[in-house]
């Protein structure tokens, strides 16, 4: 569900806002300060808290900003662009801005993004992209020229993508939009194009884009007043590669404006569930903001803007930012996952606040050799007792809502303070729900703040054994960009539910994060117990024969060719190709739930020696397995013998024209095909002797119902 809570205006003072509103409202590197950039000559500094303007800066009369202020987040100096060319970089501490540091460049500039962690980059009206720094030490310098004539960017927005930017940008002509993607990790620009369906010259009236996982997802609102999302990827192909690409968009949510709507339409990501859509429902109907769920395709909540809007929606934290009549208006909002787990656990609000409800689930570990009716016994009374006198000297434990305002602004150690006061108090039914907004509420300022990554207390809230992903999405990806192995062991671990790319991501970094940085990291080694015993350093001598269960695959002539050289092949493969810590964490990958469907086109892009090495280390599991006659692995929790199969399988299904490229790989292949070809042969002769058994047994009864002697000979071979 989405709740929209009561707004407030910043000032009481009507903007000088033109016919098409404000040109931006831009957050400041201080939390809860925010730039707003009027459409004339002014910007104002606000604090939101406290709803009133820090400070005011104006350029000089028949001057005119054409660009939104933005904020230098390494420098914490504002930077605006007046009449097209002029930029201006200040502080807090200047009053006048003609007398402020001033740059005059080449071209006109079309918009400024700032996030954080990394400079500020230009993007100029004819599509070129420089950063600040290299600007301001050459103002002057030749700005090429990117679209082509007549051509006008029409939207654009940056992102973060793995510590590096990424910057999008949407241009029309004649009716047909393109989408520009620049990566400057790579410096390379692709462009595509935009097709709008059956209806070729659909106007689009909003755009709106956030990252989902490879692709950026640009969701448009167009004039029909349904809202159309499209795939962008951010990685092309080699093959896609300064080309002409064309994108399809597909219906995500029908009519959620009216039709007839030209002005005061909007559209923004909320997360990767919600939107928000600023609009007329009905063609006669008043201006609303509305809340739509994208997953299940509904409505959350609704709220009438009698005063009209601009069409202009911006959002930041848990604020959105609108013109409500000639004033800035903030309306705060809260957006819960979009979960069946979500759903499942919820509680009707008006139940008796003193009244303790029992969880939907029984904890069997704890309930061995009681019975359900034996709660009101007399060690529950007692215990009952014992945990009131506790909490009646226990120290003052925030609520849900206190530990996520202490979560917006506090420090790590505080919030691990008062998480750990909070955890200890008695658990409800909806307990999970709420330990998942306060992750969400630690991943949203993780987000704000790079410096903050309260990992003890995430690590305290994954061990809760209440969350899942869909309760807190982006926590592995935070993990991941972290590089925090034990963070990611524990999800994969206890998470039911992860996505097949995420696991495919954690394959990829445990197989590539280095021997040294593992052995100084804290890692659960309980699955891999007992790897060690796998060299063996003593050598029988004399010894020409393998014996595999048992079972001496020359002597019945299965295949001739593996017993030709088996001790070369047996020093080989008894050693365990990966130091512990980091078979502990594949192990952790071979556990992980998966639909094969999904999995495979992301081992695809597993590089070539990481393949290998993985093979490696599931061919010494594979063995292993078979040491014993119960076909397990020592430890706690190790993989079963199915599970490191299927990924063998799944290994060889998405690389095997990689694999047999390799000599390295063709060997460990050969290897693989010898073994479990004697695999097979032992199975086949114990099927033999399994049926022989079935047949003893079935004349054994024969015998027994015949009430008669006789003597019968049964010849087995």
């Amino acid at each position: 569900m989405a709740a929209l809570e009561e707004e407030f205006t910043l000032s009481a003072v009507p903007l000088g806002c033109g016919p098409d509103g404000l040109l931006g409202v831009e957050p400041s590197d201080k939390t809860d300060q925010f730039l707003v950039t009027d459409s004339g000559r002014t910007v104002i500094l606000y604090k939101v808290s406290d709803q009133k303007p820090l400070g005011s800066w104006s350029v000089k009369q028949g001057q005119i900003i054409t660009c939104p202020a933005v904020c230098n987040f390494k420098t914490g100096e504002y930077i605006v662009v007046h009449d097209n060319k002029v930029l201006r970089l200040w502080n807090n501490e200047d009053v006048n801005l003609d007398k402020v540091f001033k740059a005059t460049l080449s071209a006109e500039v079309y918009r400024i993004h700032s996030i954080q962690g990394t400079e500020p980059l230009v993007l100029f009206k004819e599509g070129a992209v420089r950063g600040l720094e290299a600007l301001l030490a050459e103002p002057q310098q030749k700005i090429e020229s990117v679209i082509s004539d007549e051509e006008v960017i029409k939207w654009t927005k940056v992102f973060m993508v793995f510590r590096h930017p990424v910057l999008i940008f949407i241009t029309e002509k004649h009716g047909n939009y393109f989408a520009y993607v620049q990566r400057f990790n790579s410096h390379v620009l692709s462009k595509y194009t935009l097709l709008l369906g059956q209806d070729e010259k659909s106007v689009i009236q909003s755009f709106t884009a956030s990252l989902d996982r490879k692709y950026i997802s640009l969701k448009t609102l167009s004039f029909d007043g349904c809202i159309y999302d499209t795939l962008i990827p951010i990685h092309p192909s080699d093959s896609e590669k300064n080309q002409n690409q064309k994108v399809v968009k597909s219906l995500l949510l029908k009519t959620v404006v009216s039709g007839n709507a030209r002005n005061g339409v909007a559209l923004t990501v909320l997360d990767q569930d919600h939107v928000a859509v600023l609009g007329p429902p009905l063609p006669a109907s008043k201006e609303c903001l509305s809340i739509w769920n994208t997953k299940f395709q509904t409505l959350q909540i609704s709220k009438e803007l009698p005063q009209g809007t601009s069409g202009q929606l911006w959002y930041y934290g848990e604020h959105l930012f609108m013109l409500h009549g000639k004033f800035l208006t903030v309306i705060p909002y809260k957006c819960e996952v979009s979960s069946l787990a979500s759903a499942l656990g919820k509680l009707k609000h008006n139940q008796n606040p003193g009244i303790h409800t029992l969880p939907h689930f029984v904890n069997w570990e704890t309930s061995q050799g009681h019975v359900l009716g034996s709660q009101n016994s007399e060690p529950s009374k007692r215990n009952l007792r014992r945990r009131n006198v506790e909490a009646s000297v226990q120290p003052e434990v925030p609520t849900a809502t206190q530990l996520l305002s202490t979560i917006k602004k506090d420090s790590e150690k505080h919030i691990e303070v008062e998480l750990r006061k909070f955890l200890a108090i008695k658990r409800t039914s909806d307990f999970h729900t709420i330990i998942g907004d306060i992750v969400i509420g630690l991943l949203e300022r993780c987000k704000t703040e790079p410096l903050f990554y309260p990992r003890n207390s995430l690590i305290q809230l994954i061990q809760m054994h209440v969350l899942s992903y869909s309760l807190c999405p982006g926590l592995m990806e935070v993990a991941l960009e972290k590089a925090d192995v034990q963070m990611l062991q524990l999800c994969l671990q206890q998470f039911p539910d992860v996505p097949e790319a995420v696991t495919c991501a954690c394959l990829k970094f445990f197989l590539s994060i280095g021997d040294d940085s593992l052995q100084e990291t804290d890692i659960d080694m309980e699955s891999v117990s007992d790897y060690g015993d796998a060299v063996r350093d003593e050598k029988m001598e004399g010894q020409t024969e393998i014996l595999q269960n048992g079972f001496n695959s020359e002597e019945y002539n299965c295949d001739k060719e593996s017993s030709e050289k088996p001790q070369d092949t047996t020093e080989k493969t008894t050693s365990c190709p990966v130091i512990p810590k980091r078979a502990a964490l594949l192990n952790a990958i071979l556990r992980s739930a998966y639909s094969e469907t999904f999995l495979l086109p992301h081992l695809k892009d597993i590089p070539a020696q990481h393949i290998t090495l993985f093979l490696q280390y599931l061919y010494f599991l594979y063995l292993k397995c078979s040491e014993n006659a119960t076909m397990t692995l020592p430890g706690i929790h190790p993989p079963t013998l199915n599970q490191i199969m299927d990924w063998i399988c799944l290994l060889l299904d998405a690389n095997f024209t990689v694999v047999v490229m390799i000599p390295e790989a063709k060997k460990l292949l050969l290897s693989l095909y010898k073994f479990v070809k004697s695999q097979i042969c032992i199975c086949s002769e114990l099927n033999k002797i399994e049926v022989s058994f079935r047949e003893l047994q079935k004349l054994n009864q024969e015998k027994n119902n015949r009430e008669l002697y006789s003597i019968e000979v049964l010849e087995l071979f």
